[in-house]
């Protein structure tokens, strides 16, 4: 009779060995240079992979359990949501604006990530760092469809949903600066790609967008977006780890990598908190009931987190970007000067816009005692008077942009608020411009790469922007309709100011109705 012999059960350690490690082999027919040509050209040195350590040593079984259990109960939330009419459970139909800002210029980028975890984990000979990044590139899918199934509902009521995620990132002017940050990461080797999205994207943008964006959300009743941003908000926790694991890892393989990620930590720090400037505007003004503001959003996500964060950096040799110092006096000013901005050309926009009220700027005067009543009270004030005589203004002129970072050139010089930042490089006999010191210096460093950038308003200047068979020629040629045609945003409906709009008024017809019946 044959004795059964007893299997040793593995510890979760050498199970996740099994599972991870195990899967990788040396190729034969090609050698390891040509499958993986990535690994080497940006110049980083990786000695042994094996050194790769991933703190939450997840297997890809104990992964779709804990998706599926999350997915379960996200879809439980909005369905119950849509049947119950939650969208009129918000505070005002103002808010759906900072919705439309977020699945236009968020939600294409989760998917981009999910392109580029895939691409980098391809990349990547050590199997390590492909297991995270094959988990990562899911989470990043998984995210854009859960985004834009949340939002679903209200396109069912509201106007400006509809076009957002599969074709205005491609086009609308202020999309290009969230579009240009995932562009320049996605061209770029494995390397810089872990540190453009897991340290930058990760890191930097996510807490200060998902933590005070579905703060926000949760504070204007909006439950479907606030359960799927706790439900990426788990993933995230992730992603940070893999990013500043990443940058760790290559740190301790050779001492010749520190300059390298040193630069990069310096290029894609300034790069993300530029791409926050359309959060800091958010937080600020198109929240109808306010959690806190964008300076106080700064200091404690990123100046305290941010801070712990280089604190541990610092051992490595790592120093803190020279970025830093202009964004603690750019917390003052960037959401003011953005949604000025966004006033001027709400007529280009796929979003409302208006001016605070007396409340609203007493409360922007309370968060912001140093400068609003000094640089941005007074302009309000007067952009309200000139609206209550029939004059509203209108920036109908297309403002210069920044090479690198893609916004207009409206930000203010560190030391002189009054005065419009301007920096100016050479190369190859053209002259480029830049929106500040930080953008400059990426833009020198690689001037090859950024002469190549797809600025908005060149090309609508070029004629490049209207719908195909547009006669420019024809009698009463309206470029800025065509460009709006062009953007599939219907003038009046899609965009100008929120007072009289299609939003404002069907919103407080069914709220009465709603109110009335029961």
């Amino acid at each position: 009779m044959d004795m059964k012999a007893n299997k040793k059960k593995l510890g979760l350690k050498e199970k996740y060995a099994h599972m991870t490690r195990g899967l990788d082999w040396e190729t034969t027919y090609q050698p390891m240079d040509k499958v993986f040509p990535q690994a080497t050209f940006e110049g980083i040195k990786i000695h042994d992979w094996e050194k790769w350590e991933d703190p939450f040593r997840l297997t890809m079984d104990a992964y779709w359990k804990y998706q599926a259990e999350k997915e379960r109960k996200l879809y439980a939330v909005l369905d119950a949501f849509a049947q119950n009419n939650g969208h009129l459970g918000i505070t005002d139909a103002r808010y759906l604006n900072a919705v439309k800002l977020f699945l236009t210029g968020i939600s294409p980028l989760e998917y981009v990530a999910h392109r580029g975890f895939a691409a980098a984990g391809r990349n990547f000979p050590g199997v390590g760092p492909r297991v995270a990044c094959l988990m990562q590139s899911i989470d990043e899918i998984r995210h854009a469809q859960t985004q834009i199934h949340a939002l679903s509902n209200y396109n069912k009521f509201y106007e400006g949903f509809h076009a957002g995620a599969a074709h205005q990132i491609e086009r609308i002017w202020y999309l290009s600066v969230p579009k240009s940050f995932f562009d320049d990461a996605f061209s770029a080797g494995p390397f810089e790609w872990m540190i453009a999205i897991g340290f930058s994207f990760e890191y930097v943008l996510t807490n200060l967008l998902f933590v005070p964006f579905m703060s926000g959300a949760a504070y204007n009743g909006d439950m479907a977006t606030v359960t799927f941003g706790f439900s990426a908000q788990s993933d995230e926790a992730r992603h940070m780890t893999l990013g500043l694991e990443c940058i760790k890892f290559m740190l301790e393989q050779d001492p010749d990598n520190l300059p390298i990620v040193q630069k990069w930590i310096d290029k894609w720090a300034w790069r993300g908190i530029r791409v926050l400037t359309l959060v800091g505007m958010m937080m600020d003004y198109m929240l109808p009931k306010r959690v806190m503001s964008w300076k106080e959003a700064w200091e404690i996500y990123f100046e305290q987190n941010g801070g712990a964060l280089f604190n541990d950096l610092a051992k490595y040799g790592i120093k803190v970007p020279d970025c830093i110092a202009q964004c603690t006096v750019d917390k003052e000013h960037i959401s003011h000067q953005a949604w000025c901005t966004f006033y001027q050309y709400a007529h280009a926009s796929a979003f409302h816009t208006w001016l605070p009220n007396a409340e609203e700027m007493d409360w922007l005067s309370a968060k912001y005692p140093n400068t609003f009543d000094k640089y941005y009270r007074p302009r309000y004030e007067q952009w309200r008077e000139m609206a209550d005589k029939g004059e509203r203004f209108y920036n109908n002129t297309l403002p210069m942009l920044c090479q690198v970072c893609q916004i207009p050139m409206v930000f203010t010089e560190p030391d002189d608020p009054t005065k419009i930042c301007y920096r100016e490089s050479d190369y190859q006999g053209e002259k480029y411009h830049t929106c500040s010191d930080g953008c400059k210096h990426i833009f020198d460093d690689e001037p090859e790469k950024y002469i190549q950038a797809w600025l908005p308003v060149h090309q609508i200047y070029q004629g490049n922007c209207w719908p195909e068979g547009t006669d420019p020629t024809a009698e009463g040629f309206d470029p800025m309709a065509k460009v709006l045609e062009w953007y599939h945003i219907e003038n009046g409906k899609d965009n100008l100011d929120y007072e009289g709009s299609g939003d404002q008024a069907n919103f407080a017809a069914w709220r009465g109705a709603a109110t009335q019946n029961t």
